[in-house]
């Protein structure tokens, strides 16, 4: 089945939230936990799970769009902490925009 531009589907919102998933399951710590990197990175963190868990809430409540907008915000975080090196990406490109 196509998509078009007007449309979601619940499989693509799932894809996203699947590879976010394995985004943060596979990013980890680059900093002892008591330096101020690790603090920012908690609530980097923090905030991708918040993202994560609304877009759960979302396509529970059948908001595709809102689902489709907070998983990329999730993993937006999650990426930006590989990004500024406070996370280890683990050399995977497809997951993350690598240093």
């Amino acid at each position: 089945m196509t998509e078009s531009m007007d449309h979601l589907s619940i499989e693509r919102v799932e894809k996203y939230l699947d590879i976010t998933r394995r985004a943060r399951a596979k990013a980890t710590p680059l900093h002892a936990e008591e330096t101020p990197e690790a603090v920012q990175l908690s609530i980097m963190l923090r905030m991708a799970d918040d993202y994560a868990s609304d877009a759960q809430h979302f396509l529970k409540i059948g908001d595709r769009v809102r689902a489709f907008g907070a998983i990329n915000y999730a993993h937006a975080w999650i990426d930006a902490g590989v990004k500024l090196g406070l996370l280890d990406g683990h050399g995977d490109d497809v997951l993350f925009t690598l240093p």
